[in-house]
């Protein structure tokens, strides 16, 4: 990775700053990307912007910025967007904040004012390296300032046609991938101007391998594979579990597509089964029920647990003595069981519990 320190004056980097919503913003005569168009969207408070402006007219040092340096010569910025859009839209007059004793935009400055502003040098690093190397850095420089989210930080290093259009898919307002898992109630729940619906659909076509993914698509002409991929997902999902409930936004249905596609499942069936899950108090994760009525694992469901106070007393009425190898422990060596299992009607109460060892509970369930 090759890093070069640069001291750029404000009145160069906000050159012909330009604000396009979500088709972007840019700046320094044109030649940086403040805020690609498959990047976050302008989150810093009025507060957090304010204190940029305060830090500058102080002359105080801000914070290293990091502008990658793209094939053509031109800058994005790779850490500091937000720093950057603040002192841009000041210099644009689209804020005014407390200065000298007066609340004033830019243009009530005086000329010595304006001059302090614009002369102030930033500190900007300029990196060059390959994907995995920029994604390495971005990672390190992310640790202070606002938290960008792990998507953000991929979409800072895999530019490109195929994310241009994967983000007009995944993360514009009322974007195809929102309308199409809403409509009939949220399948996802996610914030599109954080890159969250396009981190899903990563995640379900590729096993949760998003990077891998986006390395190998990077240089594609679009996303239409990821888009046909997130059509099929959600009719099958309603195809299966017609009756919605809230719980299904937080399964991750791409995981059960990708192994149930091909099975044939009876809805109404499913759905008893489901309607009467939802009323047994020993299911605390309710929305795990949907991947446990296809696969039948019970670590879906986290069945509810035995309380301190159950299993001591079912130890003492043992003596510690473990029920099935019948050797005598201390109640910290052994474990908490279901005499009549959860599957087979038993439910977690006084009389339903029993003290194995560790070994035997481990034996007994297959562990």
């Amino acid at each position: 990775m090759k890093i070069d320190l640069h001291k750029i004056k404000i009145s160069e980097v906000v050159k012909d700053y330009k604000d396009s919503a979500e088709e972007g913003v840019s700046a320094y005569g044109g030649k940086l990307d403040i805020r690609p168009k498959y990047q976050r969207e302008f989150v810093y408070s009025g507060k957090q912007r304010d204190e940029v402006i305060r830090t500058i007219k102080n002359g105080f040092p801000l914070n290293v910025m990091y502008w990658v340096k793209k094939e053509d010569g031109n800058f994005e910025v790779l850490d500091g967007q937000q720093r950057t859009i603040s002192l841009a839209q000041f210099v644009n007059g689209d804020f005014s904040i407390e200065f000298n004793g007066r609340i004033a935009m830019f243009h009530n400055l005086t000329k010595e004012e304006q001059d302090q502003i614009m002369n102030y040098d930033l500190m900007i690093y300029h990196c060059e390296g390959n994907d995995k190397e920029k994604l390495d850095w971005f990672k390190i420089i992310n640790i202070a300032g606002e938290k960008l989210f792990p998507q953000e930080l991929r979409n800072a290093v895999y530019t490109g046609s195929w994310l241009s259009d994967a983000k007009l898919k995944f993360s514009k307002s009322n974007c195809a991938a929102y309308l199409l898992s809403n409509d009939g109630g949220a399948l996802i729940t996610a914030k599109l101007n954080r890159q969250e619906y396009l981190e899903i659909a990563l995640s379900w076509i590729n096993n949760g391998e998003i990077e891998e993914y986006m390395a190998q698509h990077q240089h594609d002409k679009n996303a239409n594979d990821l888009w046909q991929y997130f059509q099929n997902i959600i009719p099958w999902v309603r195809g299966i579990f017609p009756n919605y409930r809230k719980e299904m936004s937080s399964v991750n249905w791409g995981e059960l597509y990708n192994q149930f596609k091909d099975k044939k499942f009876n809805s109404q069936k499913l759905e008893i089964e489901i309607t009467k899950l939802m009323q047994d108090e020993d299911v605390t994760k309710k929305s795990g029920i949907y991947p446990y009525v296809l696969t039948r694992q019970e670590k879906y469901l986290n069945i509810r647990t035995f309380t301190d106070k159950q299993k001591r007393e079912s130890y003492e009425k043992q003596k510690g003595v473990c029920v099935v190898c019948k050797e005598k422990f201390e109640l910290a060596e052994m474990e908490a069981d279901h005499i009549t299992p959860w599957h087979e009607g038993g439910k977690t109460t006084d009389k339903n519990c029993q003290m194995l060892c560790k070994e035997c509970n481990r034996r007994k369930s297959g562990k």
